[in-house]
């Protein structure tokens, strides 16, 4: 049976840190465009900031599709799922935004997670609906260790190898919107 909350409370708070996998949800405005989620699961990359507010450090990868679509119209909803004994399924849906590595505030929200080579931005969510429900279909799955490759591979590249693969993937979302285009040209 799900629930509607008027707030992240204790005991959420305390669910959404112990899950080590989220997934990001955002669409493009209109009738157009395509439905993106994405698997976050890199452990201390999600913070609970206060009651309405949460946000997680945004990492450079094969696409920028968030980051497009909360250019586009801001809306995201975030979901953790319980894969262990007692089942849950917690939705954070809001408004959100992204700070990038070239914004002055960028300093301050990044320093709630521990430092990658790889960070683009950090999202921040304004939570304007918390729900719970059973999650009594997931399957239980045991969790055995962080997969390593995303920061060694862009630790590889370097900084500037960051900024080449950025530019060269991440500029406009899969329908064509403007989606990370913020790195300076060489």
């Amino acid at each position: 049976m799900g629930h509607v909350h008027e707030r992240i409370d204790d005991r959420l708070r305390e669910f959404i840190e112990a899950q080590h996998v989220f997934f990001v949800a955002t669409a493009p405005s209109g009738t157009g465009g395509h439905v993106n989620v994405s698997p976050k699961g890199i452990d201390g990359s999600f913070v609970v900031v206060d009651d309405h507010t949460v946000a997680y450090l945004d990492l450079t990868a094969s696409g920028a599709e968030t980051i497009a679509h909360l250019r586009d119209n801001g809306r995201i909803t975030i979901m953790f799922c319980s894969f262990e004994r007692t089942p849950n399924v917690v939705r954070l849906q809001g408004q959100g935004r992204f700070v990038t590595t070239y914004d002055d505030e960028f300093a301050a929200w990044a320093g709630r997670f521990p430092d990658n080579p790889a960070a683009r931005a950090v999202v921040v969510v304004d939570v304007e609906r918390v729900s719970d429900s059973c999650g009594y279909a997931l399957p239980l799955l045991e969790y055995v260790d962080e997969r390593d490759l995303l920061t060694p591979n862009m630790e590889r590249r370097g900084p500037d190898g960051i900024r080449d693969y950025r530019r060269l993937k991440n500029r406009t979302s899969i329908d064509g919107l403007p989606a990370y285009d913020f790195d300076p040209e060489p």
